[in-house]
């Protein structure tokens, strides 16, 4: 599925769902860098990432794998 990630002015980052019209912040990381691991929303779900590079500049739009809900 695509989501949206972004980070606020705050440095929150959180992850955006246009299929479900949802968005909900990012509360684990998997690794460190997010990136090729598993990080897990607010409302439960966890979604698996690509990997990417740690510097990637966000807001950013990727695949990611709902795992679970």
């Amino acid at each position: 599925m695509k989501i949206m990630i972004r980070k606020n002015s705050a440095g929150i980052l959180s992850a955006y769902v246009p299929k479900k019209d949802l968005e909900e912040n990012i509360v684990s990381m998997e690794k460190e860098g997010m990136w090729g691991g598993m990080v897990t929303l607010a409302n439960g779900w966890q979604l698996e990432l690509p990997e990417m590079s740690a510097d990637t500049a966000l807001p950013l739009t990727v695949d990611a794998r709902k795992v679970s809900s």
